[in-house]
């Protein structure tokens, strides 16, 4: 099969010939449709603490069709089903498993950093990670399922309630889908703090009330706007400062939820946190519920992602879009299509 392969930190990935994967007795291999380009693909591909090896095959925001199964999956999955899966391969046994927290489980190997990812043309997938997508839902649009997960679950960590008002810092593709997700359940102010034009335009039409210019300022512009404090900030930047810029702004017993990667380290002082009894939550990943609740959200149409995506590219071309990325100009969610 074809792949993007990673070679080196500093390169762009390299398009070539490499094995097709042979599913275990609990696998499946899938004929892949589309793949995401995500944020955590570019920290792995650059120098740090989460540099993937060479010859890395990444790509975690992938769906398409089953076109080969397991031993022991013959009379459970047909080939031609339309699927996604968490972008994990997990013991699938365990208490952890069973509950739909594969991201737990101590077996876990996560797809696209240690097992061949969705950059190429076929990918493995667990039995327990992989779902089925409904007939309604166009295969474009399933590609959107992770990181709208990721969204989802970091507005459930943050327990979010009907009339709760929400500051968004950084307006990339996880906090438009937490913008999305927040204005869903019911916030009454959503307001995403963000720079580049066009993602303060994709923040209004995915479920934004308004908009913030970054800056000293924020705090002072999300009063004016919401009329009070906000209950609840998402940091989905991941950059060194920004938590305690979240813990000036938050009121007393305001909730912080860090969902942005950040892989340097970063200081900030908790007197002030501990004087506002703030509550400081980290949120990562997703749980098998949090993947259903989206398919059938998009399936029954009562969200919509779409406007997400800025760009869609073939695999050939997907090495250079892949660095174009690392200064985004007009890009939000730029997909690799598999024809």
């Amino acid at each position: 099969m074809r792949a993007a392969v990673f070679k080196e930190v500093g390169q762009p990935m390299v398009v070539e010939t490499v094995a097709d994967p042979t599913p275990e007795a609990n696998e499946l291999v899938v004929k892949v449709g589309y793949c995401g380009i995500c944020g955590t693909d570019l920290h792995s591909t650059r120098e740090g603490a989460a540099t993937v090896p060479c010859d890395s095959i990444l790509g975690h925001e992938f769906c398409g069709e089953v076109v080969e199964t397991g031993s022991a999956l013959k009379t459970k999955w047909q080939i031609g089903d339309r699927v996604t899966s968490l972008p994990f391969i997990a013991c699938g046994k365990c208490a952890l498993c069973v509950e739909g927290r594969p991201f737990e489980c101590l077996q876990l190997k996560v797809t696209g950093l240690e097992v061949p990812g969705g950059f190429a043309e076929y990918v493995k997938t667990g039995d327990s990670e992989t779902l089925k997508l409904p007939d309604e839902l166009l295969m474009e649009d399933a590609a959107l399922i992770e990181p709208l997960a990721v969204g989802l679950h970091a507005v459930r960590v943050a327990e979010l309630k009907a009339g709760d008002r929400a500051l968004v810092i950084g307006g990339g593709p996880v906090g438009l889908a937490v913008a999305l997700w927040a204005r869903f359940f019911g916030a009454r102010d959503v307001l995403v703090s963000e720079l580049a034009e066009q993602r303060v335009a994709l923040a209004t039409q995915l479920g934004a009330t308004g908009t913030l210019t970054p800056g000293e300022t924020l705090g002072e512009a999300f009063l004016d706007d919401s009329g009070a404090p906000p209950d609840v900030i998402f940091e989905c930047v991941g950059a060194p400062g920004l938590i305690q810029e979240c813990i000036d702004l938050a009121p007393r017993r305001g909730r912080i939820i860090p969902v942005g990667v950040c892989e340097q380290p970063d200081n900030f002082m908790p007197f002030l946190a501990l004087v506002k009894e703030l509550r400081i939550q980290f949120a990562i990943a997703y749980t098998r519920d949090d993947f259903e609740t989206v398919i059938a959200m998009m399936a029954q149409g009562r969200i919509d992602a779409r406007a997400m995506v800025t760009d869609v590219v073939s695999l050939d071309e997907m090495p250079a879009a892949f660095e174009a990325l690392r200064n985004p100009s007009h890009q939000c969610k730029v997909l690799t299509r598999f024809d």
